[in-house]
């Protein structure tokens, strides 16, 4: 028979330390040490690593890359936390095993990448958390065998929160094949995105700032189309540039491309170089409640072969062209368009206009239904329906557009599908509450006052023109 005590519980605990009390007023007390002793025996307490104990020093001037790593495997082989003390630590060439969870004191346990291949790297773990903690990529170079300064691949609940981020020379946070959470950190001043998430497995992100980065923002990928599921909600995204360049790959606050069922809400996304919101060939995609602010190309994007997009209820100020459904060429399909403010837009754009140019408040081709949006202040048209013969299946109903150069400009191309304008108020377009056009070309009067019977794809009735 085994002799090795029991564990006791929390409470059975406290019962014996309240009964040792009232015991001591009565007999003689035992040596401290004996009492201890026994207690901790009996108890399975797990908690943290201290760092000191691993030899590690706060503010040293030297790297202490061997050191931290001998500290989080041996924190993770027994189950603990490495708790970090404030100060600062060089590090680089850590590799995070299973069960790695490494704290620090927020804002004040600050890790420096030392420059010699890479930052922090996990592969294939269940779980990986960091937190609390300052990590500086110092603008040092990264190796080629990973692309961010947190780089972790095929983990399955990654999760970093409170973390503040700065100076990668990648990507800030590159996740592949993850799921998790990143919550509540601070990035900034990554070369290329702040944070960017392929192939991810039901991955959160949600609460962080992101800003001041070169080329990305937050970018949720996939290598092929298929179902992702991200929510990334509540982020403050700002200033984000396209040092790359191109006409839209770069510069986006946040980017969707190939994830599908992916939910972006209650974001606030500011002054970047291209849209602050763009889904490519993203379907079942939800953009929700957010706020895209002077955005320097078209500000929410839903674009390429997609089917199925919701794009409700988001304020934006400020862009070249304010929302974007477009693409049916490419099989760009199935949207909902309701209750968005979009205003104040320009003509100047990032690169010379082409297409039907810039200065338009809304671009839809097909199998939409749009309600309850206010378009102001689209120099050019308020709303672009169609593109030559890529338009089907749009209703475009109870709509406010005014102070715009024209209302709606609907195709009239031959091979143009149905459409419908009707209950909509125009007020304030001088050159037409709706006009027909051939792709760029204006080619009708207004269409809400006489001679839409013409074009037997259109219905138009009940519009309200001031």
């Amino acid at each position: 028979m085994s002799t090795t005590p029991p564990l006791v519980s929390r409470r059975a605990l406290l019962a014996s330390l309240a009964g040792a009390s009232a015991a001591g007023l009565f007999a003689p007390m035992e040596p401290a040490s004996a009492a201890a002793g026994d207690l901790f025996t009996r108890i399975d307490l797990r908690g943290g690593h201290d760092a000191d104990l691993a030899g590690l020093l706060p503010d040293a001037a030297d790297d202490q890359s061997r050191r931290f790593q001998r500290a989080i495997d041996a924190a993770a082989a027994g189950g603990r936390i490495l708790r970090l003390p404030p100060g600062t630590f060089v590090v680089s060439n850590i590799t995070l095993p299973e069960g790695a969870r490494i704290a620090g004191v927020p804002g004040a346990t600050r890790l420096i990448y030392g420059g010699r291949g890479h930052g922090f790297v996990a592969e294939g773990a269940r779980r990986i958390e960091l937190s609390g903690l300052v990590l500086d990529g110092a603008n040092q170079r990264l190796g080629e065998h990973v692309s961010g300064l947190v780089h972790l691949r095929g983990v399955a609940e990654a999760v970093i929160e409170n973390v503040s981020l700065a100076g990668a020379d990648g990507h800030g946070v590159l996740l592949e094949a993850c799921g998790g959470r990143i919550h509540h950190c601070e990035i900034s001043g990554a070369r290329l995105a702040g944070i960017y998430a392929v192939e991810s497995r039901g991955l959160a992100i949600t609460g962080n700032v992101v800003r001041d980065c070169a080329n990305g923002g937050i970018l949720v990928h996939r290598w092929s189309a298929g179902e992702d599921g991200t929510l990334i909600d509540g982020n403050r995204v700002m200033r984000i540039a396209a040092r790359v360049g191109g006409t839209g790959q770069n510069g986006n606050g946040i980017n969707i491309f190939r994830a599908g069922h992916v939910m972006v809400r209650g974001n606030h996304v500011s002054d970047c170089a291209f849209s602050a919101i763009r889904a490519n060939s993203a379907s079942n995609i939800q953009i929700v409640s957010n706020q895209a602010i002077r955005a320097g190309e078209t500000a929410i994007y839903a674009e390429f072969s997609f089917e199925g997009a919701v794009i409700a209820s988001n304020l934006i100020d400020g862009g070249t062209v304010g929302i974007s459904v477009a693409n049916f060429n490419e099989g760009g399909r199935l949207a909902v368009v309701q209750g968005n403010i979009i205003r104040n837009l320009s003509t100047q754009g990032p690169y010379p206009a082409e297409y039907a140019g810039f200065g338009i408040g809304m671009a839809i081709e097909a199998d939409a239904a749009v309600s309850g949006n206010v378009i102001e202040g689209a120099p050019k048209w308020g709303v672009l329906m169609g593109w030559g013969p890529f338009l089907r299946a749009v209703n475009f109903s109870a709509n406010t557009v005014r102070d715009c150069g024209a209302g709606v400009a609907v195709s009239v191309v031959e091979g143009a599908g149905a459409a419908l304008i009707s209950n909509n108020m125009f007020d304030a377009t001088p050159d037409g509450a709706i006009i027909g056009c051939r792709w760029n070309e204006v080619v009708t009067g207004d269409l809400a006052r006489a001679g839409a019977d013409r074009f037997r794809h259109l219905t138009i009735d009940r519009n309200a023109v001031a």
